[in-house]
């Protein structure tokens, strides 16, 4: 049998089992999520002693990216629920866009937020905001979480200073066109979002979530009144504010030079520095400083934690196994031979993707891989490398499953169980990686 076919069995089996194990069997996701990663090794011919060394790797690898992150993420958010802090911002959004549309609200936030933010910590950061808006709006907590979720997909795929996106335009030569990429990705990334958003408001209304059932506490009889605006936008807004400093303080242009001012930047915009700093902001919340507080809030928030952090580590380990296995890279080669255009980098981006689940592996990876067949499939002008750009971001977003971290943050911290994320979250990145090739293939018509 040809490897590429066998390989592609191997790939469909280990979903398959991811599948069945979580819906049919009702296994615990980081049981199936280990139980995958050993059949997929085994089937695409890993060395036996290679195999746990690898899943081993895989789950550190993801914890050490985004471990300490979920943690003081999820502190923070149990803070400002508990203070009603999350409440109050609440408040503030729906004076800003009123209550007929709150989803379109998160979508917004979501595609300003991850340009600078990775999407995962992000929707972290955000989680609490969007389970007060379900609670205070009685809008389906599906409709906002694949909002937020779709949102901060988009730019996440296809703006600059984000990893993937900018280091796919350094492959195609475009270091110093990234106002050009920067241009045509907000227009594609906005088109996304919106094409998520229509799927998030048609969907929220078919699927309930255990976040549907929690009930908004009274406050007027709550021990403790709301807080300032102030104080509940802090632990938010300045990890975000410190985070987007980094990534244009680490430009290749330097716009703040290389002295103290990029330093200070440089170190306080990394993402567990700065969400310490935002649980740091979040003590201000605290009514008094005891042992309910110190104690069992933040262990509260532990707690919370501890089984997002160990199935996003299973995640992790199943991506780094298909990742070892070179099921990605075999089927990108494999589609590379076709004359197929604009949908080359799409194509092959998608293959990367949904074999081994990070959208910016899929998008180093595929660009570098096409960087030499620009000029074959028309694509070696300026607009046409951009367009590139694009299409490989649209084929980076095609699919978010079972070994995408960000699927399984988006599931846990939505309520979701792994049946409805496959039907909501993991269809709304097929439907916006599909619609954003369309509207990138419009604009290859027009441009190149």
């Amino acid at each position: 049998m040809p490897e590429e076919l066998w390989l592609t069995i191997v790939l469909l089996v280990s979903v398959l089992f991811i599948i069945l194990g979580t819906t049919r069997l009702k296994m615990h996701p980081f049981i199936v999520l280990l139980l995958a990663s050993y059949i997929a090794g085994a089937l695409a011919g890993l060395p036996v002693e290679q195999i746990a060394l690898t899943i081993a790797d895989g789950f550190g690898s993801i914890m050490a990216y985004i471990g300490i992150v979920i943690v003081l993420g999820t502190i923070i958010g149990t803070i400002l629920e508990k203070s009603n802090a999350a409440i109050k911002l609440a408040e503030l959004v729906l004076k800003l866009v009123g209550k007929r549309f709150p989803g379109l609200a998160m979508s917004i936030i979501g595609y300003i937020v991850s340009i600078p933010v990775f999407c995962d910590s992000a929707y972290v950061i955000l989680s609490s905001l969007k389970k007060s808006l379900v609670q205070k709006t009685g809008k389906p907590s599906v409709t906002l979480s694949i909002a937020l979720a779709s949102g901060l997909y988009a730019t996440h795929t296809f703006v600059p200073p984000t990893p993937g996106p900018i280091a796919a335009a350094g492959n195609l030569g475009l270091n110093d066109q990234l106002g050009l990429v920067i241009l045509f990705g907000a227009a594609t990334a906005l088109f996304a979002m919106l094409t998520g958003w229509l799927w998030a408001s048609y969907i929220g209304k078919k699927h309930k979530t255990s976040e549907d059932d929690a009930q908004l506490p009274d406050e007027k009889t709550s021990e403790f009144q709301l807080p300032s605006a102030t104080k509940s936008l802090l632990p938010i807004l300045v990890p975000i504010f410190l985070i987007a400093l980094r990534s244009i303080a680490t430009y290749p242009a330097k716009p703040f030079g290389s002295g103290l001012i990029f330093t200070f930047f440089d170190f306080a915009g990394q993402p567990v520095n700065a969400l310490l700093l935002g649980f740091l902001l979040s003590l201000l919340l605290f009514p008094k400083f005891n042992k309910e507080t110190l104690t069992g809030w933040i262990g509260d928030g532990i707690s919370a934690a501890a089984p997002i952090l160990l199935i996003t580590g299973a995640g992790g380990a199943f991506g780094t196994i298909l990742k070892e296995s070179q099921i990605g890279e075999t089927l990108g080669n494999m589609l590379a031979g076709y004359e197929l255009g604009i949908f080359l980098p799409f194509i092959v981006a998608a293959a990367f993707k949904t074999a081994q689940g990070s959208s910016t592996v899929a998008l180093v990876a595929t660009s570098a891989l096409i960087a030499p067949l620009l000029s074959t499939i028309g694509l070696d002008s300026l607009n046409g490398k951009v367009l590139a750009v694009m299409a490989t971001g649209a084929g980076a977003m095609t699919i978010s499953h079972a070994n995408d971290s960000f699927f399984w943050v988006v599931t846990q911290f939505s309520g979701m169980n792994v049946k409805t994320g496959y039907k909501t979250h993991t269809m709304a990145t097929l439907i916006q990686g599909t619609s954003a090739m369309v509207f990138i293939f419009v604009l290859s018509l027009l441009f190149v």
